[in-house]
């Protein structure tokens, strides 16, 4: 048919196929959306619309620094004391692969180890090996605290041989709760002071001072 013979009621769809096409095909103009009908609703989130840029002293920038490798490269002394310790070694298994936070180099020295996990029941006897282990490590040094016999003495609280939380003899940072604990406490914990070492000398943002 040619276009001479088209009328109203007979429309060009040649030319109205070609113009959809080229509708298609066109692409949006820039700072435009692509579906300009529908409306785009952010929802606020906080901590995303902080500054990009934050003022800090030199030596704020180097003890952060510090923290953040140390607390990247927690070495724990290979010592267990009871069925703790099991589910501590667990945690270092392929199943949980605590290397993934860089704490599966359990050391046999002391001299060697940034963290003593205290796993299992701590008694009188026990109590000044464990510390003079806890005095022959290097500073920084830090304590987990895992199950409730090394907390609080567990099932054997009443015993006179059991010491009533390993926090009677060396300072502790976490306590991780549990008899036993899972693998996954452990981890939690150790994240918990990955945290806690991150901070350390250092003032937060938005905490008041004591």
């Amino acid at each position: 048919m040619s276009a001479d013979l088209l009328t109203k009621d007979q429309p060009n769809t040649q030319s109205s196929t070609q113009h959809t096409s080229r509708r298609r095909i066109a692409l949006p103009m820039a700072g435009t959306d692509v579906r300009p009908t529908e409306t785009r609703i952010t929802e606020y989130v906080p901590g995303q619309q902080e500054a990009g840029v934050q003022l800090a002293s030199l030596a704020d920038m180097l003890r952060w620094a510090k923290n953040y490798t140390q607390s990247r490269s927690i070495w724990p002394l290979g010592y267990g004391l009871a069925c703790c310790a099991i589910e501590m070694m667990a945690s270092a298994q392929a199943h949980y692969d605590l290397a993934r936070f860089g704490s599966e180099v359990f050391r046999s020295s002391p001299r060697q180890a940034d963290l003593m996990i205290v796993a299992g029941t701590v008694s009188t006897k026990m109590a000044p090996r464990l510390k003079r282990l806890y005095e022959q490590m290097p500073d920084p040094k830090w304590v987990i605290s895992m199950g409730q016999c090394a907390t609080s003495g567990g099932e054997f609280y009443d015993s006179y041989s059991t010491v009533q939380g390993v926090d009677s003899i060396i300072p502790v940072d976490v306590y991780v709760p549990g008899c036993p604990p899972r693998p996954e406490a452990l981890i939690e914990g150790i994240l918990k002071l990955r945290e806690k070492i991150e901070k350390q000398g250092l003032k937060i943002q938005g905490e008041d001072e004591a």
